[in-house]
């Protein structure tokens, strides 16, 4: 093969492509035009899969198949089929936007929230807790308790985890402001806040803190997420946090966040 196998299986990832069907491929471009049994023997896939492999990659837009005898296929211009495959993408995450909208208000999602009251009527509120890990879904989850929040949310976090959260949840707290939410949030002091006091301006107020080296919410003094690790060390996939309802918990966060909040 061209392309060694770390590569190949880069490019699996990227244009989400089985192993044949790269494989093909980089056969293909490899030659620029070929027979379907000679990207056979080229890639070493079985000869009765080759045809539709070619097939798949047609429809995706990565080769075309020359008119006339034989079976002739033309390889397409790598950045041409990045183009394509970027569109491909934005017509399959639309589709599935919409129809994921249409669940929300479809029987299938009343049936799935009847599921859900059922099972968590039997947790004990004390037994309401879990660790995240990787910060989109950290984030995911403190999005949708601030979407449930009815009184008060504290958000503490880092200088550069203040420009994620107010480009994050923006549009979360600023509906959660219209329920008549009290929003506080503090963070180190930095010049890079600018913007981000613009998208928070507003929606909650805000403090430099400065003695406190924390990343925690807790919202309307019940629900609390820390996240453990310093944010500066780590890959935002390996970041971790830790959700509990505990009011003890809470109440004890915000009793240290209102004193470094009166000191300002």
């Amino acid at each position: 093969m061209v392309l060694k196998d770390e590569m190949l299986a880069k490019l699996r990832r990227t244009f989400d492509l089985n192993l044949y069907e790269v494989k093909i491929w980089a056969s293909l471009l490899s030659r620029g035009i070929s027979t379907a049994g000679e990207l056979s023997n080229m890639a070493n896939v079985p000869r009765s899969r080759t045809y539709d492999v070619l097939e798949s990659l047609e429809r995706k837009g990565f080769v075309i198949m020359k008119l006339g005898k034989p079976i002739q296929y033309i390889a397409v211009a790598p950045k041409d089929v990045v183009d394509r495959a970027k569109k491909n993408v934005r017509v399959s995450a639309d589709d599935k936007v919409k129809r994921l909208e249409v669940m929300k208000t479809g029987e299938m999602i009343k049936a799935l929230e009847n599921l859900y009251k059922k099972g968590i009527s039997f947790i004990e509120p004390s037994e309401l807790s879990g660790a995240l890990k990787g910060r989109a879904n950290i984030y995911s989850h403190i999005e949708s308790l601030i979407k449930n929040a009815k009184s008060n949310v504290l958000l503490v976090t880092s200088e550069d985890g203040f420009i994620r959260k107010a480009d994050a949840f923006k549009s979360t707290l600023e509906q959660a402001k219209k329920r008549g939410v009290s929003i506080r949030i503090a963070a180190p002091a930095s010049e890079k806040h600018e913007e981000s006091m613009k998208k928070v301006k507003g929606v909650a107020e805000f403090r430099t803190i400065k003695d406190l080296d924390a990343r925690f919410a807790v919202i309307d003094g019940k629900q609390t997420v820390m996240m453990i690790l310093n944010d500066k060390e780590l890959h935002p996939n390996y970041d971790i946090g830790i959700w509990l309802s505990s009011q003890p918990l809470a109440t004890a966060l915000t009793t240290m966040f209102d004193n470094i909040w009166d000191k300002k």
